[in-house]
């Protein structure tokens, strides 16, 4: 596949963005950092423009800018009103992330736009907020702030997703909940929810990736193509159960870890709400792979077609999302 150029223009820029964010020492710099950022995806989702591109555009503009006016307010008030300052900081970055309860815009901007794009919003764009909350966390105060949202990005997360086909919208409540476990451990550790995110960007990639490959939107466009290959119709369930954190498999492993930690430190209300979402997450991630287990048909391995590009990148992604069955030892010592 070809590129414009513009692309790899915005692109770059749009990481230049994200660095400057994470290694500015100043709040202008973070705010500097973060317009580039913006400035940069805006254009690489309205590249083709038609009705829902242009209106996604248009809702992540308008929510952007209105955190950004929160954020740069907030900051000029810092060294006179400190506690103040950062309780703003922080409802200004749970804006613009979208977790609960700013989370109105997230499902509704992921519906307008395309898989690739999906997959910015959904990784890299979280990655300069995440750590400058990190930054705040250090404030005793607003960790009962981090924490109360959680708690809401958990279940409204698990709650949206059950009533909708619309794979984009699964994703973006699939993402919501995720949050909540990353702002959690950012409660605990300054530097656990990295290991989540890195799971979580890397199953939920895959995904997306499948998608877009078949331009799949809907569940019953996902269900046409379950026959193909063999391969396909046991990737995405595999990595749909993984991404809601079944054992044994590979998104099972930071959610583990997370619940020791919260049980070490006696966070047991904020854990019973996390679980209580993972539950209703794997049901609709169930409700999704069900089709594929029951559906196969038994001379599928013996017709498959062989697509080479699709074998080379699709075998490691379901080597990862495996390789706590083929190694257990790595599984009993966590």
């Amino acid at each position: 596949m070809v590129f414009p150029i513009s692309y790899i223009l915005f692109f770059t820029s749009l990481m230049l963005g994200i660095i400057i964010s994470i290694s500015s020492s100043s709040w202008f710099g973070i705010w500097v950092g973060l317009e580039l950022n913006m400035m940069s995806f805006i254009p690489l989702i309205t590249i083709k423009m038609n009705f829902y591109f242009s209106e996604s555009a248009l809702k992540y503009f308008l929510i952007q800018a209105l955190g950004s006016t929160l954020f740069v307010t907030s900051s000029c008030m810092f060294m006179s009103f400190t506690q103040t300052s950062t309780f703003l900081l922080l409802i200004a970055l749970l804006l613009k992330l979208g977790t609960a309860p700013f989370h109105f815009w997230f499902p509704h901007v992921m519906m307008g736009l395309t898989w690739p794009q999906a997959i910015l919003l959904m990784t890299f764009q979280k990655i300069p907020l995440m750590i400058i909350i990190s930054y705040l966390s250090i404030y005793p105060f607003l960790l009962q702030i981090i924490s109360f949202s959680a708690i809401m990005s958990a279940m409204i997360g698990a709650l949206g997703g059950l009533n909708t086909t619309q794979l984009r919208k699964i994703m973006a409540f699939s993402s919501i909940n995720h949050m909540s476990w990353m702002l959690i451990s950012i409660s605990i550790s300054d530097t656990f929810w990295i290991l989540y995110f890195f799971f979580y960007s890397i199953i939920s990639s895959v995904i997306m990736i499948f998608f877009n490959t078949f331009q799949t939107f809907t569940l019953s466009q996902l269900i046409k193509f379950n026959q193909t290959n063999i391969i396909h119709t046991l990737l995405i369930p595999l990595n749909l159960l993984s991404l809601g954190g079944l054992p044994p498999f590979a998104g099972f492993i930071p959610k583990w870890m997370l619940i020791q930690l919260l049980i070490n430190n006696k966070m047991f209300i904020p854990l019973i709400f996390l679980l209580s979402s993972s539950l209703i997450t794997l049901y609709f991630y169930l409700r999704i792979s069900i089709f594929f287990f029951l559906l196969i048909n038994p001379f599928m391995i013996l017709s498959s077609k062989f697509n080479p590009p699709m074998q080379i990148y699709s075998t490691p992604f379901l080597f990862f999302n495996l390789f706590l069955i083929l190694l257990p030892t790595m599984f009993l010592l966590l």
